[in-house]
């Protein structure tokens, strides 16, 4: 427990450093120990996407403005890290013939047409679905545990794919971040459970069952077309969880 203490700052840092763009010192190196703390990161990102769309509300902002503007303020918060490697693995999953052109394709800078497609497609179904959320929310106790939730869901499935899977280039970002062990990913899975259920009660179940299922239709597409994970696929993996997180609470009513 004394050790968990004492690393606990540092996995925080570590964990905000790499997953957005907030002004904190670079500490990186211990990216892969940190996975567990990623879920934190996503429901402080959820909480201010929450207070951004409470505000709105508040001003008279109509559900789908606010949703807009939530959207933004994430992109810019994490950098779009996110829906940049969901476009790069739309890309290069779907748009090449062998392991070597996909990985190829995924490593280049620019953006084809599966990229677009997934991006558009994506951006849509969070928009639509954050925008029934908040219209649901908006006669309640406002958006907070809808996007606190699926803020930290969404995260925990990228500690999960690095466990499981192998690093498919030997190079980038996920490699360079490491790989957790398998008690580091489930402690983050645990947590991130743990703060749907104590926010949403029982809806919490499905979103984790939905999370978990794109999570595992992503790590074996994945691991036939390339061989492994890579940042990209982590990225892909965090939208689509999150796409399913808020689809299922747009459908609680």
């Amino acid at each position: 427990m004394r050790d968990i203490a004492l690393r606990l700052p540092s996995d925080l840092l570590s964990a905000f450093a790499l997953l957005t763009r907030l002004p904190l010192p670079d500490h990186r190196g211990t990216a892969a120990a940190s996975a567990w703390a990623w879920p934190l990161v996503g429901a402080v990102l959820g909480a201010m996407g929450a207070a951004l769309a409470a505000g709105a509300l508040w001003l008279g902002v109509t559900p789908g403005v606010a949703a807009v503007l939530v959207l933004a303020a994430g992109a810019m918060l994490t950098g779009a890290l996110h829906e940049d490697g969901l476009s790069d693995t739309a890309d290069g999953l779907f748009g090449g013939w062998t392991r070597e052109r996909r990985l190829e394709i995924m490593k280049d800078s620019r953006v084809g047409s599966y990229g677009v497609l997934a991006l558009v497609l994506a951006t849509l179904a969070r928009w639509s679905a954050l925008t029934a959320v908040l219209v649901h929310t908006s006669q309640g106790n406002g958006p907070w545990a809808a996007l606190i939730a699926a803020g930290a869901l969404s995260r925990a499935p990228m500690g999960l794919t690095m466990a499981l899977l192998p690093n498919a280039r030997g190079e980038g970002l996920s490699h360079a971040t490491g790989r957790p062990s398998a008690a580091t990913a489930l402690a983050g899975l645990a947590l991130a459970t743990g703060i749907a259920v104590a926010l949403t009660g029982w809806t919490a179940v499905p979103m984790v069952f939905v999370t978990l299922a794109v999570t595992l239709w992503l790590a074996v597409t994945a691991l036939r077309r390339i061989g492994g994970q890579t940042g990209d696929i982590l990225g892909a993996n965090q939208q689509l969880a999150e796409i399913a997180c808020l689809a299922v609470l747009s459908a609680r009513g």
